[in-house]
């Protein structure tokens, strides 16, 4: 009975799955259908979405910029390298710019210069730095092998060639603007002369194309700082009524010594003689008031007719201080004028050896007037004589004539 029912089970498997192949089986074709190539399914469609104009321009924009931001970053890293690298200059040169040039007209100069390669280079990377309206003008000195980037940073910081001038004390206001007319390399003129010991003598530095108008202010506002400061540092005693007398004072011992170490000691020479109301009996100011801001002439030699003349500034003939400064001092005269030795010494004269000899008496002053004419060689018939005879030394400053050997007036 299982051998019945195995048999069954296997034909029932059989006729199964003789329908599966029947079922997959084509049904026959005819001839001509034979013939007929068979149909491929068609491909699956695009969405609508997708074929839009306005996506397929979207995506040749968004392709464009891809391009270009790419081939805009390489040109970028490339023309950055070359603003970076060296330079062709073998050698430091130097460059001037002037004012109100604009960028174009400073890179070409540069090209001209062999100091940039590509003026066109030079403009894009100061205008990519953001340094188009930073470039300053001035003279540059432009070292050996300075790339592009080197050259607008030195001239966006304004490193230009610095000058200087140096303007000795004593000199008065005209000597000062003669020697800042003479300097080529400032430009302008000066509006008017200033006043006499209103400007201070030191060193000054400037650029190519500074005016002497703006050289002349800067030593204006010098001398007011440090007058003021001085004045506000002055001994509480000194016989001076304002801080313009503390100038016409410093002026005359900045033109009386130029050694350091003597000049509060001419300073208090005559801060003693004023309070004791004594004439100061100046040469210095006897030659202001004749010869004025011009100074006297080298080969002149002042006379004992000279102490004679009457001018504002004599001060053999008029009381107390001159009406103004007879130069324009420096620093260390103010100071010494300001807060001067504590002696009282009332004369001094030439010792020879460039400095002077000093003494609280008259008796004392001659002796040492003596010593000065034995050192000089100078005759004492000669040095006596009166008339226009030369004062022997008078190139030489002195605070009291050594021959004026009358007792100084009260």
């Amino acid at each position: 009975m299982s051998d019945s029912r195995g048999d069954q089970f296997g034909s029932d498997a059989d006729i199964l799955s003789a329908r599966l192949v029947s079922a997959n089986r084509s049904a026959p074709k005819s001839p001509t259908e034979a013939l007929q190539p068979e149909s491929v399914p068609p491909p699956p469609q695009r969405s609508r979405a997708v074929r839009h104009p306005l996506v397929v321009f979207t995506n040749f924009v968004l392709t464009i910029i891809v391009v270009a931001g790419v081939a805009l970053g390489g040109g970028l890293l490339i023309g950055k390298s070359q603003f970076d690298k060296e330079g062709a200059l073998d050698q430091e040169r130097s460059i001037s710019v002037s004012r109100g040039t604009g960028l174009s007209a400073i890179a070409d100069q540069l090209q001209r210069e062999g100091a940039i390669s590509s003026k066109w280079l030079f403009i894009a990377g100061v205008w990519l730095s953001q340094n188009q309206d930073n470039l300053k003008a001035g003279e540059y000195l432009i070292p050996a092998h300075a790339s592009m980037a080197d050259i607008m940073d030195t001239m966006v910081e304004g490193k230009s060639i610095v000058y200087s001038i140096t303007i000795p004390e004593g000199l008065t206001s005209k000597q000062i603007v003669d020697r800042l007319l003479a300097n080529d390399i400032l430009v302008g003129e000066i509006k008017d002369i200033p006043p006499e010991g209103t400007l201070l003598p030191a060193r000054y530095d400037f650029s190519r194309g500074d005016t002497r108008q703006n050289v002349i202010s800067r030593m204006q506002r010098e001398r007011d700082r440090v007058l003021t400061d001085v004045w506000s540092r002055r001994a509480s005693d000194l016989p001076l009524k304002n801080i313009n007398e503390l100038a016409v004072l410093a002026s005359i011992v900045e033109k009386e010594t130029a050694l350091a170490d003597e000049r509060s000691r001419v300073a208090a020479v005559f801060i003693n003689r004023l309070r004791l109301n004594m004439r100061l009996q100046t040469d210095p100011t006897v030659i202001y008031g004749l010869f004025g801001g011009d100074g006297k002439p080298q080969d002149y030699s002042l006379t004992r007719a000279d102490l004679e003349k009457e001018t504002p500034y004599n001060t053999y003939l008029i009381d107390g201080l001159p009406p103004g400064p007879i130069a324009n001092p420096g620093q260390a005269s103010i100071e010494a004028a300001a807060n001067p030795s504590r002696t009282r010494d009332l004369f001094f004269v030439a010792d020879g050896s460039g400095g002077h000899a000093f003494a609280e008496t008259y008796e004392e002053h001659l002796r040492n007037v003596a010593r000065w004419r034995e050192i000089s060689a100078a005759p004492p018939a000669e040095a006596d004589a009166a008339g226009d005879e030369p004062i022997p030394g008078a190139e030489e400053p002195l605070a009291l004539s050594p021959d004026d050997e009358a007792a100084p007036a009260d």
